[in-house]
């Protein structure tokens, strides 16, 4: 399993061929996750972190809330249902009457590093209540609102703060991140600042997302009611769904959310912001969490 692989290049432009040289390129392979002897999912990620992975991926299907729920992670190889290709195999022992089988049982998701939850029948299938609600703190004629939390002078220093860390964009250009923030508060409860404390990469935003939460479940830190989660790209509602499921109360992204990303964010007290880049930032659910 490798994070990068090596391979030639040529390189063009409107005059015709410059030079052939090597070049890096993000790695990418299948995952097969089983839990307890029975496939759950296959997923296509960079290889690494996969631990993290896996139970960030957990908790975002509502299965683990702690991460004691996840006994033994044991991996070896083995071959898909079309013998085309190895597959890496994740075989995962839960503490006994974690999940319902049944209700799994029938539910078989293919994940792709493009799509993530292609395989889900509909959207009411992942629409989940959280083991860790974001509380709001009052109410307004347009619903539950928040009280000021963070500063836009905070929120516009994310993105160049977690670039300093892809270390693996760097190498291949070719990668999602997320970046997990920690907010500082002043006298006065107002976060000032903010402190990356995980930023993991992957060639499916999903993946970067389910492994810097999944190192947070490791590290006893959830609910994660006192972070920020920045990521690379755009704001799906997958994306707002795992902020969600892990308690966080600010979704950046660099670029746009989707229509229904932004619903949920507004549903579930999530202040989604997107286009963050330079100097302004669009905010389109719970603003009032700005100050």
């Amino acid at each position: 399993m490798r994070r990068t692989v090596r391979t030639r290049v040529r390189r063009f432009d409107e005059t015709g061929l410059i030079d052939a040289r090597a070049d890096s390129l993000a790695g990418e392979e299948p995952l097969e996750v089983r839990l307890d002897g029975e496939q759950f999912t296959v997923t296509m990620r960079t290889p690494g972190d996969d631990v993290e992975l896996i139970a960030g991926f957990l908790l975002s299907e509502g299965i683990v809330t702690e991460w004691k729920q996840i006994l033994r992670v044991d991996f070896s190889t083995g071959i898909d249902p079309d013998g085309t290709r190895n597959l890496n195999v994740a075989r995962v022992v839960l503490e006994p009457g974690t999940w319902d089988r049944d209700r799994y049982q029938a539910r078989q998701i293919y994940t792709s590093s493009a799509c993530g939850i292609c395989g889900t029948a509909s959207i009411e299938a992942v629409q989940r209540t959280s083991t860790y609600p974001i509380v709001l703190d009052a109410m307004s004629e347009d619903g539950p609102v928040a009280s000021p939390a963070i500063t836009s002078r905070v929120l516009l220093s994310l993105p160049d703060a977690m670039r300093e860390e892809q270390k693996l964009f760097g190498s291949t250009g070719g990668v999602h991140a997320a970046g997990l923030f920690r907010m500082a508060r002043d006298a006065g409860g107002i976060a000032d600042s903010a402190e990356l404390v995980a930023v993991r990469e992957d060639v499916g935003r999903h993946n970067a997302v389910d492994k810097v939460i999944g190192w947070a479940l490791q590290e006893g830190m959830l609910p994660l009611s006192d972070t920020i989660l920045q990521v690379s790209g755009r704001a799906s509602f997958e994306l707002v769904q795992k902020a969600a499921m892990a308690g966080i109360p600010v979704l950046s992204a660099v670029s746009a959310p989707s229509g229904l990303a932004v619903e949920l964010g507004r549903e579930q007290g999530i202040t989604v912001v997107g286009f963050n880049r330079g100097t302004r930032f669009n905010a389109y659910s719970h603003h009032e969490r700005i100050a």
